[in-house]
């Protein structure tokens, strides 16, 4: 075997595609079974839906024309000038990369790693040898772990929480609601559901994170909730190394920042291909200086709107500040619309 993949998320099917289409002799590792859902956004950024079509997956979903930024009475819209995203079942997204790795000819195995090692001549996890491993095995990335490449976090800790309402959505915009210590992003994710998810570094029950957000709560009024609230995190996870000899880290496994500006999924799309590059070329250390390149502005932009928005007066005024420089929250979005690295 060429490559084996940890991780059968959407990082992992990604990069199992690409390996396939490399002609790479290719297997994917998964420890759970079927289709899986987890807590996300759920918001596709035109450069992810773009990336997604180039590997002939096109997953159902619901058309978003741009980002809504809401605090209070006061909101600015910033349209992507790229064309629409796309809000998508993370169910539905997993289901439609799955599909296309089992079309392609890719095996998808239920089976969990606990030991690897590596040598000259390949990676040997838990006794099948294969020319080089991939961990896109999530934010907790138990390879990473292994490999003593993970590094611990700091004090500041968000978490993520997510629910759908069986609500037909009232814009085409993902709605990021300010409040004083958390955000809510509102995503169409079909004709009448919307996903909710809360980003804060507060503890408690999802139903408590949404009390700070009253309008919201309004505007959702008697919808009924159509499953359990999911939670993530810690979101912020760091890594040493993206590399180590013959494995490669690609996705949440190589390292997470903040879901504060939806490009988990685009990042993890842009990573895969340029492992698999790294792989077809022998030169595993290459990833690590396209990785950096990939996230360069992911990381950049999150970190300062993260430190900017712990200080509460600079909270209270990035929305007015949004509306009095309309052109600049236009521009930030469509950085961020991009295709990761470009």
């Amino acid at each position: 075997m060429d490559l084996l993949v940890v991780g059968g998320g959407p990082a992992g099917l990604a990069t199992a595609l690409h390996a396939a289409r490399a002609g790479l002799d290719v297997a994917v590792w998964e420890r759970h079974a079927g289709t899986v859902d987890k807590a996300c956004g759920e918001g596709l950024m035109p450069g992810a839906v773009a990336a997604l079509a180039s590997l002939g997956v096109h997953p159902p979903g619901h058309d978003l024309r741009g980002v809504r930024y809401v605090a209070g009475p006061r909101r600015v819209d910033a349209d992507f000038r790229a064309g629409p995203g796309r809000g998508v079942r993370r169910t539905a997204l997993h289901a439609a990369l799955r599909e296309a790795v089992l079309a392609a000819g890719v095996p998808v195995e239920r089976r969990t790693v606990r030991r690897v090692e590596q040598d000259e001549d390949g990676v040997v996890a838990d006794g099948t040898r294969a020319g080089h491993l991939v961990a896109a095995d999530g934010l907790h990335s138990p390879v990473r772990r292994a490999l003593g490449l993970h590094r611990p976090g700091r004090a500041h800790r968000r978490h993520g929480l997510r629910r759908h309402y069986a609500l037909a959505p009232w814009s085409d915009h993902v709605e990021v609601h300010w409040a004083r210590d958390a955000e809510a992003y509102v995503t169409p994710v079909a004709d009448d559901l919307v996903g909710v998810a809360v980003l804060t570094a507060g503890r408690g029950a999802y139903d408590d994170h949404l009390a700070a957000f009253p309008a919201l709560r309004e505007r959702l009024g008697g919808a009924a909730a159509t499953g359990p609230a999911r939670g993530a995190g810690p979101l912020r996870q760091r890594s040493s190394a993206r590399t180590a000899g013959r494995v490669l880290l690609v996705g949440d496994a190589a390292g997470y920042v903040d879901a504060l500006t939806g490009e988990g999924i685009a990042l993890a799309l842009a990573q895969a291909p340029a492992a698999v590059r790294a792989v077809v070329g022998g030169d595993p250390a290459a990833y690590e200086r396209e990785w950096r390149r990939i996230t360069r502005r992911y990381r950049w932009l999150t970190h300062a709107l993260l430190g900017a928005t712990r200080v509460p007066p600079v909270r209270a005024a990035l929305v007015p500040a949004a509306q009095r420089l309309p052109w600049l929250f236009s521009a930030t979005v469509d950085a961020l619309a991009r295709p990761a690295g470009t």
